[in-house]
């Protein structure tokens, strides 16, 4: 696919490492490539960031045809640029684009075109370790209609945004809201794909949550609040004994590229992990009886989020002694070596741009 490229005539300033956050600025240029069936893919292109005309019929303010993914791009201390499981992600935006009737990006697309912008804008990649560029990649209905049907024109594009750590505390654990009355997904819906109706589902928890003075919400399964789902916008594991546990993606669940890696490291190195139904009675005895040890989220925005203690119907579950433990510390320290090309990729997760 050819893309073409025009670059912004006056650069904008960048903001020092210390104060990127998470999400709070973003880069010149952007991709885009437009879809309809009449053309197909077509108009591939990297251009200084600008807002996109739409007409306020198209149907993703009305029908919520939406879906994105997150990955990052790392400087690594050989000069080199890696963005880690970008085949997997593009393969999972084409599962949920199917899931909710839009187009699905080939990897000329989608690979080709998060390659091109992040050359576009290689200079705002961050030099300090723990920093990197994040990259958006959305897909939207753009049709402009009014009635339930799949859209005839989409737009598929990335964004840039250089940020430093999704939490202020970093590898601190966080304490975690067990809701038990409103759900993230319900069996048949839309939880295996990353739309952005999750995103917008989930917020009236986290908010109660954050407001009750807790970091996130772990989600329970929609039938008997009961079973283990994910916890924020992450996916979740448990230390209980020698078995690291994870619940299994039965289509309630996003499968994340961290929590595939996670899986994969954790194997290598021989320990035991168990993709496997897990409930809250579960956690709760174990950390009763001392075989809680480790709790941790994992996602590309925190890569590990260790967690110090739960909530659940009024009484505080303790992991472990409450500190982040040396599961989660190792498990950082292997990813972000890798991520920085400190360490052989020996499970081949990385694509040099």
């Amino acid at each position: 696919m050819e893309i073409r490229t025009s670059r912004i005539a006056t650069p904008s300033s960048k903001p020092q490492d210390a104060e990127l956050g998470f999400g709070k600025f973003f880069t010149d240029h952007a991709f885009t490539c437009r879809w309809s069936e009449q053309k197909g893919w077509h108009d591939a292109q990297v251009a200084p960031r600008a807002p996109v005309p739409m007409d306020l019929g198209a149907c993703v303010l009305h029908y919520g045809q939406a879906l994105f993914e997150g990955m990052k791009a790392f400087r690594g201390q050989d000069g080199q640029v890696r963005i880690l499981h970008l085949p997997f992600l593009a393969n999972r935006m084409r599962n949920g684009a199917a899931r909710l009737c839009l187009p699905q990006p080939p990897d000329e697309v989608f690979m080709e075109g998060v390659k091109a912008v992040v050359n576009a804008d290689r200079d705002w990649i961050p030099h300090t370790r723990g920093c990197s560029l994040y990259i958006r990649p959305t897909l939207i209905g753009t049709e402009s209609f009014l009635g339930i049907r799949p859209a005839a024109e989409a737009l598929f594009f990335v964004i840039l945004s250089p940020v430093g750590s999704y939490y202020a505390k970093g590898l601190a654990p966080v304490r975690i809201w067990v809701e038990d009355a409103m759900v993230r997904a319900a069996p048949g819906g839309l939880g295996a794909t990353k739309a952005g109706a999750n995103y917008a589902a989930s917020m009236a928890a986290g908010l109660d949550a954050k407001h009750k003075g807790y970091d996130q919400v772990l989600w329970l399964d929609a039938l008997e609040h009961e079973w283990v789902e994910e916890v924020g916008t992450m996916n979740v594991f448990f230390q209980v004994g020698d078995e690291v546990v994870t619940p299994p993606l039965a289509g309630t669940i996003l499968g994340g590229s961290t929590r595939k890696a996670v899986i994969e490291i954790l194997r290598h190195w021989g320990v035991k992990v168990s993709e496997r139904r897990i409930s809250m009675t579960e956690i709760s005895e174990a950390a009763a009886s001392g075989a809680l040890k480790e709790s941790f989220g994992t996602g590309t925005a925190a890569v590990i989020s260790p967690v110090g203690e739960y909530t659940w119907k009024g009484r505080d579950i303790k992991v472990g002694n409450g500190d982040t433990g040396p599961l989660a510390k190792r498990l950082q320290s292997a990813i972000q070596a890798i991520q920085y090309g400190e360490s052989t990729d020996e499970l081949g997760w990385s694509t040099i741009v």
